[in-house]
């Protein structure tokens, strides 16, 4: 495997912006193609990146723009098929219901795959895409920002091996809906339906769990408009917070983790650096995890277990109970 031929899924702002400039100038890839459920905006974004697009069909497309879910049409399963068979992975820039069928699919064309956080919103929807990489034998990765940046994950793999923690605290606050916002991603019907919880709490997630262990109690309280807190227990005892959403005031909003323990405070470095340049290094890890067959620590069974959890916390919202 020389070079790995990968597939884009997806023509909203993040694949526009992130996914497709990452792929098209990576040196061990070849851009196999651009699928989307909007056929003008994929051969579009196609055309931009000297590759070819495939027929779509359904309701319109992207992660930052267009529906949050909806069935694809018999013909964009026709191109989607024809794009798999000259491909060896696929990059996901898809709202993740729409995402986690079609993952599945590739699975079980043979195809490696780079989801984007959430894998899915619901459990059966996650771990049907989990059995079937694990079934086909493909390498998954699920993209979580903060632990392919520069920066961010060495901190999260030292602080792992520091120990000795007794609390953490983190907050994901993005300011996407509230007063005066313009940013494209705003354009996103399932981040306004499952707000904070669903879009930031996986980020808040992929560095809490490394570094204190799985979680084994949830407690969730929401209050409007989409402010969430969460309270975990960890298998190593420790308790953490965390406190998310996509509604803060703008002169409010920041992401941050602080930890506290026997040997002082740790505080995640601030500037992740560039989306594309950190998708760039996720395609790294993908290609280790398809050569190696060593998975990665992010694959799409940490994917699930992130479901699993959001998933929890968001029944426990719904029935006004705390867990």
């Amino acid at each position: 495997m020389s070079q790995l031929r990968i597939a884009l899924l997806g023509t909203g702002p993040w694949a526009e912006r992130t996914h497709a400039p990452a792929i098209a100038a990576h040196p061990d890839v070849v851009f196999s193609g651009v699928w989307g459920r909007r056929p003008e905006a994929a051969a579009a974004l196609a055309a931009a990146h000297d590759t070819k697009a495939y027929a779509g069909g359904g309701e319109s497309d992207g992660d930052g723009e267009g529906g949050a879910g909806g069935a694809v049409g018999a013909g964009g399963l026709e191109g989607l098929d024809a794009l798999l068979a000259v491909s060896d992975a696929v990059a996901f820039a898809l709202p993740p219901d729409v995402q986690a069928p079609l993952a599945a699919r590739a699975a079980a064309a043979g195809c490696h795959l780079l989801m984007d956080k959430p894998v899915a919103t619901t459990v059966p929807g996650a771990r049907a895409v989990a059995d079937a990489a694990e079934r086909a034998g493909v390498a998954s990765l699920v993209f979580c920002t903060l632990r392919f940046a520069p920066g961010s994950a060495e901190w999260v793999e030292e602080q792992a091996g520091v120990g000795g923690w007794f609390t953490a605290r983190a907050h994901w606050l993005g300011a996407l809906y509230g007063a005066g916002d313009k940013s494209p991603y705003a354009d996103s019907p399932w981040r306004r339906e499952k707000g904070g919880l669903w879009d930031v709490g996986p980020h808040a997630l992929s560095a809490l769990l490394p570094i204190l262990g799985d979680v084994t109690g949830v407690t969730a309280v929401r209050a409007e408009p989409d402010l969430t807190h969460l309270v975990l227990t960890h298998t190593s005892g420790v308790t953490s917070s965390a406190v998310l959403s996509l509604s803060a005031p703008e002169k409010g909003a920041g992401a941050g983790l602080e930890l506290r323990g026997e040997h002082g405070t740790a505080v995640l470095p601030e500037g992740w650096g560039d989306p594309a340049d950190i998708f760039g290094t996720a395609i790294d890890a993908l290609l280790t995890a398809a050569r190696t067959g060593r998975p990665h620590a992010c694959d799409v069974r940490f994917g699930l277990r992130l479901t699993e959890i959001l998933a929890e916390a968001e029944g426990l919202i719904g029935r006004g109970t705390t867990g």
